[in-house]
């Protein structure tokens, strides 16, 4: 896997700047400039500050495909909800979901 070039997909699907990337995660913008610029993968630990900035953890940021992963609490709270829900429920949750984007 392309570990920069995910980042880059997920910042650009968030719309987001170098800037406000960092700011989600709570890095300095140097730290992602510079990731970028030279080339390098980040560390663990800046991934994870990524990962979290983009509701994800690092099971699921390294999952290829239909591969199982680990939710985060949050994510298994919006299934366990999402399950209580009629159909009429789910489509009309679906649809406002993707007017928020």
């Amino acid at each position: 896997m392309e570990v920069l070039g995910k980042i880059k997909r997920l910042r650009d699907e968030c719309g987001w700047s170098d800037y406000k990337l960092a700011q989600e995660a709570g890095l300095r913008q140097s730290t992602i400039s510079s990731m970028f610029k030279k080339n390098n993968n980040p560390t663990i630990q800046t991934l994870e500050a990524l990962c979290k900035a983009f509701g994800l953890t690092l099971s699921q940021f390294f999952a290829d495909g239909n591969v199982p992963v680990d939710l985060t609490d949050e994510q298994k709270m919006m299934l366990e909800n999402w399950n209580m829900l009629t159909n009429e429920q789910k489509k009309a949750l679906l649809n406002l979901l993707k007017c928020m984007n």
